[in-house]
């Protein structure tokens, strides 16, 4: 029943995706100009395509040449979706994950050593408005931007991943294409991920051409950046390991463990752990004979209340990109726009 109702609910919300697209280009909608430049990380699909360490990499880069950044952020899976939220001030991160989702949590609390703010709205005007009030921002990245038009952007960056670039070539809900690749025409710079996950790009490089034409593209791969301990505390990994994790693509995980992994459990994206959920992973994994339970970073945001019995490490990964300095380049041009109010 399932398989006949989505496709023409995917049908319904093209019409509706390709109206709204066509009302931005008319001018019957308009897109606000914040008073600073903004750079837009994004997707064309749902979930899983290695944006937000491509949010904090854009992020870094910008205060590594001395701007003051914020991030703007819808904070998906948060207590009061509607509600403006200050998750950092560069400074301090004044929220708990619950408050503003785990992304930006996690982001929030990475760009600590930045000086890199934070805030949660689903109006992003507002949001970025009050940055610029507060914390006399330079410049922004507008997380999971690509289809928030209501926002103008200095530079639009898409992220499309090598191993599931097209969300099986369907639209949303009956497949994970959030509109038609002809939005792709939009992208001034296109970054594929986890390009070290499959044999070749080749089919996917050729779509991005027929559709984005002769954007600048960039092949990155995730590598990981450390393995710690989820309590600070424990020794080394011992392998062999039980690895669960609650992201969009659960698969890209898994195949970035170079331990022994003889155990794996998928949560839903974003998904809240308890202390039931976590002691029955650990039976689970206790009986299969693992010795230690790895997650990923925004996994363990979620996680660091809960009691383990099994030592908890916490896989972090961070963005290798090819010609990174011309990808840098991009970045600090749209940055070093000034930008009128609209």
């Amino acid at each position: 029943m399932r398989s006949l109702i989505l496709p023409p609910l995917s049908v319904l919300y093209g019409a509706v995706t390709r109206t709204r697209l066509s009302l931005y280009r008319r001018g019957t909608f308009h897109s606000t100009k914040l008073d600073r430049p903004v750079i837009s990380v994004g997707n064309i699909t749902t979930g899983g395509t290695g944006k937000t360490p491509l949010v904090e990499w854009v992020a870094r880069s910008l205060a590594g040449s001395g701007k003051k950044v914020c991030i703007l952020t819808r904070g998906y899976g948060r207590d009061n979706p509607q509600q403006l939220v200050v998750v950092s001030d560069g400074r301090t991160v004044m929220t708990t994950p619950s408050e503003a989702g785990d992304e930006p949590f996690l982001l929030a609390t990475n760009l600590l050593d930045v000086s890199a703010a934070l805030i949660c709205s689903a109006d992003r005007v507002a949001a970025g408005n009050e940055a610029i009030r507060r914390f006399d921002t330079d410049c922004f990245v507008l997380d999971d931007g690509f289809q928030h038009l209501r926002v103008a952007r200095d530079l639009n960056i898409v992220t499309i991943d090598a191993t599931n670039p097209w969300g099986g070539g369907h639209l949303l809900p009956y497949g994970r294409l959030r509109e038609p690749l002809s939005g792709l025409s939009r992208a001034d710079c296109i970054v594929i991920t986890r390009t070290d996950q499959v044999n070749n790009i080749d089919s996917v490089l050729n779509e991005i051409r027929r559709f984005a034409g002769a954007v600048p593209v960039f092949k990155s791969r995730m590598r990981t950046s450390r393995i710690r301990s989820l309590d600070g505390f424990s020794d080394e990994i011992i392998p062999p390991v039980a690895a669960f994790c609650a992201i969009g693509n659960p698969r890209s995980f898994f195949n970035a463990i170079t331990h022994e992994v003889i155990f794996q459990k998928a949560f839903p994206d974003h998904h809240r752990y308890t202390q039931t959920e976590v002691d029955s992973l650990i039976e689970a994994a206790k009986r299969v004979g693992a010795n230690s339970l790895i997650a990923t970073a925004k996994d363990a945001v979620k996680l660091r209340s809960l009691s383990f019995s099994l030592p908890c490490y916490v896989l972090e990964i961070e963005p290798q990109i090819e010609d990174e300095a011309e990808l840098i380049r991009l970045v600090l041009n749209a940055a070093n726009q000034r930008r009128s109010s609209a």
